[in-house]
This record gives C-alpha cells, structure tokens and sequence, in this order.
C-alpha cells in the first residue's frame, strides 16, 4: 500500500484500506463465535475466580476441558477465517499469499484476530473520534462542556485552538486507516503466508551476455527504417497501382492484374506494419506504457486488468518492459490454466515495478523452456531483474524490476 507517496490521497488505496478495516469487523465476530464456544470452559472458570467460587478439582477440569476443547477443534475452526482473510487481503495489499497448511498457524491468526485486532482498530476509533469532536467543538460545546480527561472545553472560544487542530487533523485519518490497514496486513501475510511453499519470489537465472546493449540501438535502427522508408515507397507503389486501376477499363485482362497487384500491395503494407509494430509498437511510442499494456490485455486470449499508474519513461524502460508483459501474457495463455490475469505496473523509488500475475495451477519452471530465462535475460539487459512466483497449485506471479 502506497502510504507515502503524494498520490495516495487521490487514488483508490485509501478507500481500499477503508474497505479492508470495516470487513475485519464481521470476520473477527465470525471467527469469535465458534472460538469462544470453544473456551466456554475458561469463561467459566474465570467467572468462578472472580466470584472466590473455584474449587480446585473443579477448577483443574474446566482447564483442562477448555485446553482440549481449543487446541482440538480451534484450528479446525479456524480454517474458513484464514481462507477469507487470503482473500480480503487484496483490498490492502496486491502481492499474493500462498495459505499455510499449518492448522496451528491459521488458529494463531484466528487468535490474533479476536483478540489484538480488536485493540487495534479500538484505538484507531478513538482516534478519530477525538479528531472529529475536536474539529466541531464550537458546535458542540453549545450542548455542554467537553471533557478530554485533563482538558475541559467550557466555552466556543475555547475550542477554536482545538477545532483548527481537529480541522487539520481530518487530513490524517485517511492516513491512520491506511496504516491500520497495512498493519493488520502485515501482520495477517507474516501469519498466513507460507514460504515453505516456495511462493516467494524466486530469482530467476539471468545473464547479461547475452543481450548488450548495442540490441536496442539496432533494433530502432531497423525500425526506423522500415517505418521511414520501407514502408513509405510501399505506400507510394499501394497508391500508384490504385490510380493506374482506375485508369484501365473495367474487366480488362490489365485492370485484373493491377488489381491483384494492388490487392498484395495492401497486403504487403498490412504485414510490414505488423513486423514494426513487433519491433516498436506505434501504440507504445506515442502514448507511452499503460496504454500499450492496455492494448497487450485486449488482445489476450483471456481477461486480464490492468492497472498502470506510470507516466512516460526512458523508451529502453518502456520497450522492455512491454515485451516482458507481452511474453508473460503468451505463457499465461498457453500453459497456465488460468481464467484470468492481472498486470500492475508502478513507479516507486526509481524503479519501474511491473507484475504479471494469474490464477492458474502454478508450477512455472523456467528450466522446462517456457521464455522465463530470455525474460530474465531482457530484464539484466536493461539492468533490472525479473523475480517468479509459482507454486505448484498457483498463483503465478512473474515480478519485473528495472530501473527508471
């Protein structure tokens, strides 16, 4: 979650983050209710100490009971609460989480819901609370004085030094709910998220020999000319044997072959765009990378969203990045299994932070040929890296890091 970044106020994060407090809610009583039938015992052997009517016997059986009672069924109950968090997780952060097969680890973030995360959001509350009454103090205080604990509002003005500190504070709720938020995340991805099942991004295997950087230069030579004169004297030559057409009587054995000349002409014009835009999409020189992510997504074989909030780029960090993306969409559509894709693409710190991400079965392998190594080639090129995700049973995510 971008807390930090000047942007963040006028995006969806803050609203995300929103979405994501307010959900925990339902969740931490969905997963209180079972929990605290299961210590129904300790309830009531706490209620026995409080009232001085613990007998020892009984006492060391409702323990004990309560003991079994949790640790037998606890984490069993505490399955679906770890199944839904993996899913809310995505309002506050975009990486994927591969869900722990520990039972005992789902049950610790069930404890940890029902019992911190309460405390937590309770303080969040009060904050903001205290931010609200202070900004409408002078309105407030109309009803009856304001009471802080130290500090006792008793008249309109008063409050005006604490209403302009609460007007200006309104500004940092958005931020407090944030790192609510992105605090309760972290917490539920360091509980939940199971690095034995390799889906932390994994280094892929890269050289630098094998591309230099005299291949881009080449390469919008080629372009270059192509685009410039190739493909001018084709236009030239299309529009030639289209006036020469028009200049031979119809059905004439001449206009029949004019027109088939001109008919390839076309053609011909149509395949050399196609070979430039595999060089140098158009689309990518003149409106920059999300638009020609957007074109990439469009032209897959199956849905993928694409969110991209970057502006213009170095044209190296912009080329690589989209063939990465347009190699990475082929192998989702061809060996994935998935039924939908994701493509992020961001700016933070001077890197261009790009991830192609699917719900398909995992299990991406760049030893078997798939073209992760020549994207990883391609990324060192440029002198970034590219970083994969896949365990067996998906998610994939392929990371792409280059510096801008």
């Amino acid at each position: 979650m971008p807390l930090w970044t000047r942007r963040f106020l006028i995006t969806w994060w803050p609203w995300r983050a929103l979405g994501y407090v307010l959900s925990a809610v339902p969740l931490a009583v969905a997963a209180g209710a079972p929990l605290g039938l299961l210590a129904a015992p300790w309830i009531v052997l706490v209620r026995r100490l409080a009232t001085g009517e613990a007998e020892p016997v009984g006492s060391l059986l409702l323990l004990v009971g309560g003991a079994v009672l949790l640790g037998g069924a606890g984490p069993f109950a505490a399955w679906p609460v770890a199944v839904a968090e993996r899913w809310r997780l995505r309002l506050a952060d975009d990486r994927p989480v591969a869900l722990t097969r520990s039972r005992w680890r789902r049950f610790a973030y069930a404890l940890v819901l029902v019992t911190a995360v309460p405390v937590g959001y309770a303080a969040l509350v009060v904050t903001v609370l205290l931010i609200v009454v202070c900004a409408f103090s002078p309105l407030l205080v109309g009803s009856g004085p304001i009471s802080f604990g130290v500090v006792t509002i008793v008249s309109a003005g008063q409050a005006v030094p604490y209403a302009i500190g609460g007007l200006i504070s309104l500004a940092a709720v958005p931020y407090l709910v944030g790192v609510t938020a992105a605090a309760h995340a972290a917490a539920a991805r360091a509980i939940l998220h199971d690095a034995g099942l390799k889906a932390e991004l994994v280094e892929v295997a890269q050289s630098r020999a094998r591309l230099a950087d005299a291949f881009e230069a080449e390469r919008r030579r080629i372009e270059r000319d192509l685009h410039d004169g190739a493909q001018q004297k084709l236009v030239g030559l299309t529009l030639q044997l289209g006036i020469a057409r028009l200049d031979l009587p119809d059905h004439s054995p001449a206009a029949s072959a004019v027109g088939t000349a001109h008919q390839q002409a076309k053609e011909l014009m149509a395949e050399l765009r196609e070979l430039i835009h595999g060089i140098r999409p158009q689309l990518l020189t003149e409106l920059g990378l999300p638009a020609a992510l957007r074109d990439l997504a469009g032209q897959s074989a199956i849905p993928v969203r694409v969110r991209a909030g970057v502006g213009r780029l170095p044209s190296p960090v912009e080329t690589t990045a989209y063939f990465v993306v347009a190699e990475a969409l082929a192998n989702m559509a061809k060996h994935s299994g998935a039924s939908s894709g994701t493509v992020t693409a961001s700016a933070q710190d001077g890197e261009l932070l790009v991830e192609i991400a699917d719900d398909g079965r995992g299990g991406a392998d760049p030893a078997r040929g798939t073209g992760l190594t020549g994207l990883a080639d391609r990324a060192a090129a440029a002198g970034g890296r590219l970083l994969l995700s896949s365990p067996s049973g998906g998610p994939t995510v392929v990371r792409l890091e280059l510096p801008c």
